[in-house]
């Protein structure tokens, strides 16, 4: 398993944090630029990873290929294949065939759902089933609040953190956090892997999304808003901005969305009312140019 997981009994530490300097995860490429001058950069890698359920194949996806495991299992659980009470017995990874195998004791077979499989707007080969939302209307997301000065000290603490997002670019970060401190920071091609692989390892180590906040790096689409509302997480938060649909279905489950949150400034389009003011936005320093990714912010 790639990526660097911290000691879960050591207090106040980070459970999972991104591995920018693992050799695997990135590549070195020369090139030039706009000057004609030689340069060498960091490239992002991307491999495929085929997931199997039982015996049946359900999807060929592209990632960078960090923690396998939790991604077939947030993947599985995000598209409703996988049930919160299922009974997992093996999660198989075999590196060399790129392939990753998840067993259960429950029986399962998805010809039909995988007949329906469409095209989203998550980038890297991103796909959801005509069922996707099957579960979302029933989701009740508990009580939360989240104070600004937790946001500030969140935000700072994100941007600044080594990772593959500031190393190398090409890529989208999640963090579940609590209050002010980030809990688990997964990295991917696609912002959906990485919010997949944070809800696999919410299952996997029975994570409670009480009083929970999901920070992305990526735009607050409406497969985004679907995923969070699914976890049970209550507040949804991002540095990047909103599509009307995800706006839409965030107000209808009640999940509190947070968008364009850089520096001192952030925009609330939906449960404004779990928001509590108790800082003054000019005690926050603005972010800095070197706390944004290499290369332009704009494709998030």
């Amino acid at each position: 398993m790639v990526g660097h997981m911290t000691n879960m009994t050591e207090p106040g530490a980070m459970l999972v944090r991104p591995a920018p300097d693992d050799p695997r995860l990135t590549e070195r490429v020369a090139g030039i630029d706009q000057t004609g001058a030689a340069i060498e950069t960091s490239v992002t890698v991307e491999r495929p990873l085929t997931l199997y359920l039982n015996g049946q194949e359900i999807v060929t996806m592209m990632t960078i290929g960090d923690y396998p495991e939790y991604l077939a299992l947030g993947y599985l659980l995000n598209q409703n294949m996988l049930r919160r009470d299922d009974a997992v017995t093996a999660v198989d990874y075999d590196e060399e065939i790129e392939t990753v195998v998840v067993r259960t004791e429950r029986g399962t077979d998805y010809e039909e759902k995988l007949r329906k499989k469409t095209l989203t707007s998550g980038c890297a080969q991103g796909t959801a089933f005509g069922d996707l939302m099957e579960r979302f209307e029933s989701v009740t997301l508990p009580a939360a609040e989240l104070r600004t000065s937790w946001l500030y000290r969140l935000t700072h603490a994100i941007n600044t953190m080594p990772s593959l997002y500031l190393e190398a670019g090409a890529i989208h970060g999640c963090v579940l956090c609590e209050q002010d401190r980030p809990l688990i920071y997964m990295e991917d091609v696609g912002r959906h892997n990485a919010v997949d692989k944070i809800a696999g390892y919410m299952f996997r180590h029975g994570i409670d999304p009480a009083g929970k906040i999901f920070y992305t790096t990526g735009r607050l689409t409406s497969e985004m808003v679907i995923k969070t509302v699914q976890m049970g997480i209550p507040i949804l938060v991002s540095r990047s901005g909103f599509t009307a649909w995800g706006v839409a279905l965030a107000r209808q489950a009640g999940l509190t969305l947070i968008g364009r949150a850089r520096g001192k400034r952030f925009v609330a389009l939906a449960g404004q009312e779990r928001i509590v003011f108790d800082l003054d936005p000019a005690m926050v320093e603005e972010e800095r140019a070197s706390h944004r990714r290499k290369g332009s912010d704009r494709d998030e």
